[in-house]
């Protein structure tokens, strides 16, 4: 369950984006979707959280923790040619209403609020769909880059081979 009434002013930006994550994480694992954080973009661009579910849809989910964060973000956009679905994940108890105006496509934006053990959907993503290179490209660098990051929690000195 979400912790009611968390309070992002107070708390430090890092380790609560860390909580949001994991609440995201573990709430789309429920539904058999597995994210990477971290995961780098073309156009050097980072997703914060890439998710695929067993069909092969991809989600990129950004993580807010500051108003100003939010409101600052003019980057958010570069984000939808690599997803078919794209949501904004939030602390929960975060003012959700900067997110019903036009800039961040509310139409197509889905919301996410959470905490560290849990996450809930406040409001769906639309689903534009991939095109089919783009999804294999897309797919083969998810799947190699988890690889490589289990390779390298089993054997961390695997990491000077490359």
């Amino acid at each position: 369950m979400i912790a009611p009434g968390i309070d992002s002013a107070s708390a430090p930006a890092a380790p609560l984006a860390a909580d949001v994550a994991r609440g995201v994480a573990r709430m789309l694992l429920r539904h058999d979707v597995v994210a990477l954080a971290e995961v780098p973009l073309d156009g050097g661009r980072r997703a914060d959280l890439m998710a695929v579910d067993a069909r092969g849809i991809i989600t990129i989910v950004e993580i807010k923790v500051a108003r100003s964060d939010l409101l600052g973000d003019g980057k958010w956009q570069d984000y939808l040619p690599h997803c078919d679905r794209f949501f904004w994940a939030l602390p929960a108890g975060f003012d959700t209403r900067p997110l019903e105006g036009a800039a961040f496509l509310p139409e197509r934006t889905g919301i996410i609020l959470a905490d560290r053990y849990d996450a809930m959907i406040a409001r769906e993503a639309s689903s534009h769909p991939l095109a089919a290179p783009t999804r294999k490209r897309l797919l083969l660098h998810f799947a190699r880059r988890a690889a490589r990051r289990l390779t390298l929690l089993t054997d961390p000195e695997a990491g000077v081979l490359v």
